[in-house]
């Protein structure tokens, strides 16, 4: 039996887990795999064993490993990517760092990542397509694709990285997988949050909503999810915190700030898009619709994101600033409580 991890919108890799039968007669394990794993070929087997993406027993395996009968075997993929045909545009992107494997880029707000239903124009990858088409294509003229580690929200910004070689999606996939990735969001939550925390507790479809995703503490449905946050400025009535990711669900911290009642500010799915704390002066009331108008969506920005590079093995870490109109909501927040204390 094999059991897949459906991708999530946050981080895009399968992961399989295979036990061999009593009666397996021995086999190399990627024609072992070949016949197990759906939509793959054994080229990309060959990949994942030559990246560490294939285990037996929780041991790295090559290619020509001999799988033998009650051996577990687990494999981690890169996600397929969508048959969807890419359509270049040129769409500024602000890239923070480039090179032959990779790509990092600031994501603005009001971008969705990747085509899709109702959103097949004006995506970053479309953008990527564009600014690919200006690269030498891979051996064989495979013309370059970008590859999908792990998606934003449409009006998350910040840090994304791209693969833009096989090799590269796969390494990357098995980093993500293994939590051996760093990313840390800022966010401004509604409340007054007192001291550091850590919200546990799966993430899945909610039941009366599928657009949005819901805590489940028990049973099993949904997927373990696990985030950590740290306060960086309280402000009475809103908080900017710290969250730092171990696992990567679909709207996890948007879902789990929501679930220990702090939504995050003006996120119109999770309720953050109306008055939760303050006061019932209409001053107030004012002040809190304008911020809104200056931040039109959740406050929610992946300011960092530490990895490893896939070929040299060097240890990177990039960084993108808030932007502009958050930091004006913060400052505003700021000046608005310090005029309450004169």
């Amino acid at each position: 039996m094999s059991e897949a991890e459906e991708p999530e919108e946050e981080v895009l890799y399968e992961h399989y887990k295979i036990k061999a039968d009593a009666g397996q007669e021995l086999l190399r394990i990627d024609k072992f795999l070949m016949d197990r794993v759906p939509n793959t070929s054994r080229t990309k087997i060959q990949e994942a064993a030559t990246n560490g993406n294939i285990q037996v027993d929780g041991q790295k395996v090559k290619a020509n490993y001999k799988v033998k009968p009650g051996d577990e075997v687990s494999i981690v993929l890169p996600y397929p990517q969508r048959e969807i045909e890419l359509i270049p545009e040129d769409i500024p992107i602000e890239i923070l760092f480039e090179d032959d494997t990779l790509i990092i880029v600031n994501k603005p707000a009001g971008m969705v990542v990747h085509p899709g239903y109702g959103n097949y124009r004006g995506t970053l990858v479309n953008a990527l397509v564009h600014h690919f088409g200006h690269l030498p294509e891979q051996e064989g003229g495979i013309p370059n694709r970008p590859g999908l580690v792990h998606r934003l929200d449409k009006n998350t910004t910040g840090v994304m990285v791209i693969a833009k070689t096989e090799q590269a999606l796969t390494d990357l996939s098995l980093q993500f997988f293994e939590r051996t990735t760093d990313r840390r969001y800022v966010a401004l939550a509604w409340g007054d949050i007192s001291e550091d925390g850590t919200v546990e507790g799966n993430i899945g479809r909610s039941l009366k909503n599928r657009k949005v995703m819901s805590v489940f503490p028990e049973g099993d449905y949904g997927k373990h999810a696990v985030t950590h946050y740290k306060v960086l400025e309280r402000l009475n009535y809103v908080t900017l915190v710290e969250c730092k990711l171990e696992t990567g669900r679909t709207h996890q911290i948007r879902a789990h700030m929501k679930y220990i009642g702090h939504p995050l500010f003006n996120d119109p799915e999770y309720g953050g898009n109306k008055i939760l704390k303050g006061t019932t002066f209409s001053k107030y009331k004012q002040f809190v619709i304008n911020n809104f108008d200056v931040l039109p969506y959740q406050a929610l920005h992946a300011r960092m994101l530490e990895l490893t590079h896939p070929v040299t093995k060097e240890r990177m870490r990039f960084e993108a600033d808030l932007p502009e109109n958050f930091q004006a909501v913060i400052g505003r927040w700021r000046d608005y409580i310090s005029h309450r204390q004169d």
